[in-house]
C-alpha cells in the first residue's frame, strides 16, 4: 500500500491536491465555499529535520511570537555545528545553564533536555517510521516527552511529516475558521469539530489547511451553511 502525503517525499505518493479539493467540496458544500474563494496548491514542506530536532524547534516556538521564537532558536541553534544535523547527546552535554543563557526559559531548557534523553535511548521515531504509523500512535508516543503536547505533535505529522488525515481540534485557528464557514457567533466545542471532521476523512488536513485560510479572508458574504 502505497503511504500519502501531502507534498512529494521519497518512498511517498504526495495527494491530488485538485482532485482532494473536489471531494471536499462535494461532502461539505460550506468548506467547498472557502476552497473555492481561496483555490491555491495547499501546504509546503518544511525543512527537512529529524523528528528530534523539530520537536526541539517546536518546543522554543512555543507560546512565543514568531519573530522572538526565531531569535531564541538561531542561539539555541548556534550552540552546535549549523553543518549537521542536531543530536541529542549534543543537547545532553550541554550545561544547562548554557541553555538559558541562549534564551530559553527554565520549562523550555528542561523539556529540550528531556526530549534529548528519549532520542538518545532510541524513544524518538525517525520521519520515515512516523509516515506508517497511526497518527494517534504518534500523539501517545511522543506526548510521554515533558513540553511536548498533542498540538506539538499534531503541527510536526502535518508540516513535517506531511500526513494527510490531521485534524487538531484544539488549535483556535481551527475553531475559529469553522465557526467562520458554519455561520456562529460562538466557537465550536472540540467534539463539535470532530463530528463534523467525518466528512473530510481520509484528508482533514487539507481541510484544516482551508479553515485556517478561513480565517484570513476579508468579511463578505458568508458561505450557506451546509447541511
Amino acid at each position: 500500500m502505497p503511504t500519502y502525503c501531502l507534498w512529494p517525499e521519497p518512498d511517498t505518493t504526495p495527494i491530488d491536491w485538485a482532485a482532494t479539493c473536489a471531494l471536499l467540496s462535494q461532502r461539505d458544500a460550506a468548506l467547498g465555499a472557502i476552497i473555492a474563494r481561496v483555490g491555491g496548491v495547499g501546504f509546503l514542506s518544511q525543512h527537512p529535520r529529524s523528528t528530534f530536532e523539530s520537536l526541539a524547534r517546536s518546543i522554543v516556538y512555543q507560546q512565543l511570537s514568531g519573530k522572538a521564537a526565531e531569535t531564541i532558536y538561531r542561539r539555541f541553534r548556534a550552540l552546535y555545528p549549523e553543518d549537521a544535523p542536531l543530536e541529542p547527546d549534543q543537547v545532553i552535554a550541554t550545561r544547562h545553564q548554557r541553555l538559558r543563557k541562549a534564551g530559553l526559559s527554565e520549562a523550555k531548557a528542561r523539556s529540550i533536555k528531556d526530549l534529548a534523553a528519549h532520542a538518545s535511548r532510541g524513544e524518538i521515531p525517525p520521519i520515515e517510521t512516523i509516515r506508517q504509523m497511526d497518527p494517534e500512535a504518534v500523539v501517545e508516543r511522543l506526548t510521554v516527552v515533558r513540553g511536548i503536547g498533542r498540538w506539538t505533535v499534531e503541527m510536526l505529522l502535518m508540516f513535517r511529516v506531511g500526513h494527510p488525515d490531521v485534524l487538531p481540534v484544539h488549535d483556535l485557528g481551527i475553531r475559529k475558521g469553522f465557526a467562520r464557514i458554519t455561520r456562529r457567533r460562538e466557537l465550536p466545542d472540540p467534539q463539535t469539530v470532530m463530528r463534523r471532521g467525518e466528512r473530510w476523512r481520509p484528508f482533514r488536513s487539507v481541510a484544516s489547511w482551508y479553515l485556517w485560510r478561513a480565517t484570513e479572508l476579508p468579511r463578505g458574504r458568508s458561505p450557506a451553511r451546509s447541511r
